[in-house]
């Protein structure tokens, strides 16, 4: 991305982008062109949003819904290059910027939806949708704007609406503060290795990686372990030092809560009494009622269900995988308990024992960009869709790869690739985009993004963990590369959470399978295969230490339902909130939340998982169940299959209520006995539903 003061003349966003299929010019792109560019474009969607509200015709589905879904094309283009960009390689100027916009657009977005003249042209349509010969997807974009102007407060008293746009506004800046410290506090962290001593236990992968991470923070010769996961993780797994993996660990836990100007405890109280007060002002109790009213879900009941089904035997689950490790820490002389900064190591050694098989085995022969080749061939072998990488086209910074998808020949779209961890990136992995698919304004084809933060080698390799991460953002790039709909609302992951994650857990299925690990799996040095005595004992380990995943992960939904059903948080302290919840729930001392509150990135740096990350859950109740269908057909690439799942789920973005596009899809709802089987669970199964 270039830097400097550019002037108005140069700036990229005012004049047509002449590169490869339109991609952004990221190398003309500087930090000042931004402001210019938004302030341009939100005035001109005012402009279009002023000429729909106050047009003397009569409310049409032409003169109304058309145009709204045609209005803010600049604003969009705007908007997706800078905050990709915010999230994957930023700087102090984009953070600046950040920091001033978000408010900005979050005053906008109230400003539209809370327009009572363009509401009313709205509601008049949807009150006589019945009689205006509506296509199945007009009548949901209808539905879908009513819908969002409901619950954007355009049925409020004036005095109501002006509080909320303030809510609204005040949640868009602290939520951009909270991922700025979580950053922050990562970028700061180093655990610098100095000898052999304090390398002891480490395979030589994670040393490389740490050598390497070392040269690039400016301490050559040592060894550098940071909180991007990709390096913490290893490194607890397989440190001899338990003084060392302590000191990791608990720097890890403590993001945004170092008692500093990066801690967000009081970001986290101001947030969730804000949800609280917007959810009481559109008429629900709390935030959680508010947010999965428009999930599949529909109720924190329904939710909480599916989260105390599962969290019942995966506590007994893993007690006993504690009760393992605590034994195997004794035979080994360790006079202690067992503590969170044990736990994976020796889940690794028990690993080993149990199955012959350690991290440091898997690795060589999961090269990163055959793992890439294994998720384009079987998305060619399900969708008959091919990857062309253009080496030639804009990119952000030197490690992005960029690819052109086909399918027979026509273009589908592009994806962007960007997998290595860096300080400038956000930590975790996501999928977004530069561009969606619509049909509304000609055949828009989108530009998709995968962000990881995988640790760089020579070649990249890649934990088991991470291969299944990068199947899974690739099934989200897939749902926005497939999107077949005409209008921009419904596009793509335009999808309820707790749906959302469907087309990316499904995806992850086809890496566990030998086929493909048979085709793909080469060791980095020899090119040989896998052994299949080594596939086979992957596999098997599938539900090694599944209590311990389903637990962190379970006590992390809990703890979020909790915070969104308080009705009030006056004097709320976070910290003593989670350890209160935490122990209602009987959360085992040895295990620590996956995300703790204070960098739950998913629930407080926006709300679009706020009182939903128990959405991974209940789509994996989908995911187990729909893969169950390829089993069925006696063929993991299964044509008509394959096919009903384009057509239903990958393809068809929000054309039809989740609930009623997987009927469609499989028939039925399922049970939740696939997941618990697929979690090694299954010693209490139950008829519990999702629906």
């Amino acid at each position: 991305m270039a830097d400097g003061v550019a002037a108005d003349s140069a700036n990229p966003f005012f004049a047509p982008w002449s590169t490869p299929f339109e991609l952004p010019p990221f190398e003309r792109i500087a930090p000042d062109h931004f402001r210019p560019a938004f302030d341009r474009a939100l005035a001109a969607h005012k402009a279009e949003i002023a000429a729909i509200a106050e047009d003397s015709a009569a409310p049409t589905f032409a003169n109304t819904v058309d145009r709204m879904e045609r209005s803010g094309r600049e604003l969009r283009r705007v908007s997706a290059v800078f905050f990709n960009l915010a999230g994957s390689h930023t700087n102090d100027a984009l953070q600046a910027i950040e920091r001033e916009m978000s408010p900005l657009l979050a005053r906008h977005r109230s400003a539209i939806f809370m327009n009572q003249a363009l509401y009313a042209r709205f509601a008049a349509l949807f009150d006589q949708r019945e009689l205006l010969g509506l296509s199945a997807e007009q009548a949901r974009v209808l539905d879908r704007y009513h819908t969002i102007f409901v619950r954007a407060g355009a049925q409020l008293e004036p005095e109501s609406r002006k509080r909320l746009a303030a809510i609204l506004e005040r949640l868009a800046t602290l939520g951009t503060q909270f991922s700025q410290n979580v950053l922050a506090d990562e970028k700061a962290y180093t655990l610098i290795l100095e000898g052999e001593d304090d390398l002891a236990g480490l395979p030589d992968f994670l040393r490389a990686a740490a050598a390497r991470e070392a040269e690039e923070r400016g301490v050559p010769g040592k060894h550098v372990i940071t909180l991007s996961r990709s390096s913490i993780e290893p490194f607890l797994a397989f440190s001899a030092r338990r003084d060392l993996r302590e000191k990791a660990f608990l720097a890890w836990a403590a993001r945004g809560d170092t008692g500093g100007e990066t801690d967000n405890k009081a970001i986290i109280a101001e947030i969730v009494a804000l949800r609280a007060e917007r959810a009481q002002l559109l008429g629900y109790e709390t935030f959680a009622d508010y947010k999965l009213a428009d999930t599949m879900a529909k109720t924190p009941a329904a939710a909480l269900d599916l989260l105390h089904n599962v969290w019942r035997p995966a506590v007994a689950r893993a007690g006993r995988e504690r009760d393992a490790l605590q034994r195997l820490a004794a035979e080994e002389g360790g006079n202690f308990e067992l503590a969170a900064w044990d736990w994976r190591y020796y889940a690794e050694k028990l690993r080993k024992r149990e199955h012959d098989l350690d991290e440091a085995e898997i690795k060589p022969y999961l090269q990163l960009d055959r793992i890439v080749e294994a998720a384009f061939d079987t998305a060619y072998r399900l969708f008959g869709l091919e990857f062309e990488e253009l080496a030639e086209a804009p990119r952000y910074h030197p490690d992005v790869r960029i690819w052109e998808a086909k399918r027979e020949g026509r273009h589908i779209g592009l994806f962007v690739g960007d997998y290595f961890a860096r300080p400038s990136k956000r930590s975790g992995a996501w999928m977004s985009s530069f561009r969606a698919q619509e049909k509304l304004a000609g055949e828009v084809r989108p530009i998709i993004a995968n962000v990881s933060n995988f640790a760089k080698g020579d070649p990249a390799l890649l934990s088991f963990d991470d291969a299944r991460t990068l199947f899974h953002e690739f099934g989200h790039a897939l749902h926005g590369l497939l999107s077949d709909v005409t209008y921009p609302l419904l596009a793509g992951t335009s999808v309820p959470t707790d749906f959302v994650e469907l087309p990316s857990q499904l995806y992850e299925h086809w890496l566990e399978e030998p086929q493909v690990l048979r085709r793909f799996a080469v060791h980095y040095r020899t090119g040989e295969p896998m052994p299949e005595a080594l596939i086979e004992r992957v596999l098997a380990a599938r539900t090694f230490d599944q209590g311990f995943a389903t637990v962190e992960y379970t006590a992390s939904a809990l703890v979020d339902m909790d915070l969104h059903q308080l009705r009030t948080a006056d004097n709320l302290d976070p910290a003593r909130f989670e350890r209160e919840a935490l122990d209602r729930i009987g959360m085992p001392r040895e295990i620590a939340m996956r995300h703790r509150t204070p960098h739950f990135a998913h629930i407080f740096s926006g709300d679009g998982y706020a009182a939903g990350y128990y959405s991974y859950l209940w789509s994996e109740v989908l995911d187990a169940d729909a893969f169950e269908a390829f089993r069925q057909a006696g063929d993991i690439f299964d044509r008509e299959t394959a096919q009903k799942l384009h057509d239903f789920i990958y393809a068809a973005g929000n054309r039809r209520p989740p609930d009623e596009a997987y009927r469609a899809f499989r028939g039925r709802m399922p049970s939740i006995q696939a997941l618990l089987e697929k979690r090694g669970l299954f010693e209490a199964p139950t008829d519990a539903r999702a629906s």
